[in-house]
């Protein structure tokens, strides 16, 4: 058994350079990488392209990359609630590629699975299809989509053993599963690491094999993107 534990986010993230593209796998701020997040920052590394559903919030997440201008380019499919996003997009210091969130997950789970290219209808007549090849099936358009190439991918699982396994929670599985399989270099916090035997094979979300480095977070903050009550009785 090869153990993949590594001391802290700060290790995990050895060998990044700036000019990296990198994976992080989350949805809105639910099952963001928030430790990996913060050693890229500490890194100081410059000019990268990040994959990611969105970018974060403002002072959380991606949010804190592009208060520092580490970030070159932002690949998601959905951003309105990142201000600071907002005013580097629209002076054109940073740049921006907006892909339907299905066209995105499909891209990332064809790099894992070494599909080097697609065609899905989603974005036909409009911005998305520029320059993009066309092919006509079963009556309708398709644009032809290329899976994404990533030098590393972060990822946050609920539980992780000491070879790789990992088990998601919830709206985690979203797109950190996809993710993991896709980085030349998958690194994976987890919010609890246990000893190889103790997870459920059949439970298992990503099996060890695509998982290089492996470390346990602390102190999540976890924090609700849009945080809605209902009024006490």
């Amino acid at each position: 058994m090869i153990r993949k534990v590594v001391a802290n986010a700060e290790e995990a993230a050895q060998g990044l350079k700036d000019d990296m593209t990198l994976m992080l796998g989350g949805f809105g701020l639910c099952g963001i990488p928030e430790k990996s997040i913060e050693a890229i920052r500490a890194s100081g590394v410059k000019g990268l392209t990040c994959i990611s559903n969105n970018a974060g919030v403002d002072d959380f997440g991606l949010g804190f990359l592009l208060q520092t201008r580490q970030v070159k380019k932002m690949i998601s499919s959905y951003v309105g609630e990142n201000d600071t996003f907002e005013k580097q997009m629209l002076s054109g210091e940073l740049e921006v590629e907006l892909i339907p969130q299905g066209t995105l997950a499909e891209r990332c789970r064809a790099a894992g699975a070494g599909i080097p290219a697609f065609y899905t209808p989603a974005g036909y007549g409009t911005e998305v299809a520029h320059g993009k090849e066309v092919r006509w099936f079963n009556g309708k358009p398709h644009i032809l989509e290329h899976a994404f190439e990533a030098d590393f991918a972060f990822v946050k699982a609920w539980k992780g053993d000491e070879a790789g396994n990992l088990i998601f929670k919830g709206t985690a599985r979203n797109f950190n599963p996809l993710m993991a399989m896709a980085g030349k270099i998958t690194v994976a916090e987890v919010e609890e690491l246990v000893p190889v035997g103790s997870l459920n094979p059949n439970e298992i979300h990503t099996p060890g094999i695509f998982v290089q480095r492996l470390f346990e977070g602390q102190n999540y903050e976890k924090r609700i993107e849009q945080r809605t009550v209902r009024p006490s009785a």
